[in-house]
C-alpha cells in the first residue's frame, strides 16, 4: 500500500528577499496600513468617520489601503443597500490579531518619541562637532 505524499509547503522566512509575508509585513506595517488597524481596534468606522480619524489621509490612499487590507482578509466591507449608500468597516479575527500587534508598537512610539528626538538631538549634535 502506498503512502500518499502531502504537497510540500514552502517555509515562510520574513528575511528571505522572495517570501510572500513580505507583502504582508509592507500592507500591515504602511503608514496608512497601521494607522488604519488602530483605529479599527476600536470599533468599526464609516470611510468618512475613518478618514477623519486617520488624520492627514487622502481619499485615494485610504481607499486604496482598506481595499488592500480587505484583500488580505484583515478587513470587512460591509454596504448597506440604503440610500444614501453606507459602507462600514470593521476587522476579522485576522486582522484583529494584526491590528492588535500593530498598535501596540504605535503606542510605544507615542510614549518614547522624546527618546528618539533626543537621541537625535545628540547625533546631529556630534555630527556637527
Amino acid at each position: 500500500m502506498e503512502v500518499s505524499e502531502q504537497p510540500t509547503v514552502p517555509a515562510v522566512n520574513v528575511k528571505a528577499p522572495m517570501c510572500p509575508s513580505r507583502g504582508v509585513l509592507e500592507h500591515v506595517t504602511s503608514r496608512w496600513g497601521v494607522l488604519v488597524l488602530a483605529a479599527l481596534v476600536e470599533r468599526s468606522y464609516r470611510f468618512s468617520e475613518l478618514r477623519r480619524e486617520v488624520g492627514g489621509v487622502s481619499e485615494k490612499m485610504l481607499a486604496q489601503t482598506l481595499q488592500t487590507l480587505e484583500r488580505d482578509g484583515f478587513l470587512l466591507r460591509d454596504a448597506k443597500p440604503v440610500i444614501p449608500p453606507r459602507v462600514d468597516y470593521s476587522l476579522t479575527a485576522l486582522g484583529r490579531e494584526a491590528a492588535e500587534q500593530v498598535y501596540a508598537l504605535a503606542r510605544w512610539t507615542e510614549r518614547r518619541t522624546a527618546d528618539v528626538q533626543a537621541a537625535r538631538a545628540a547625533y546631529d549634535e556630534a555630527r556637527s562637532s
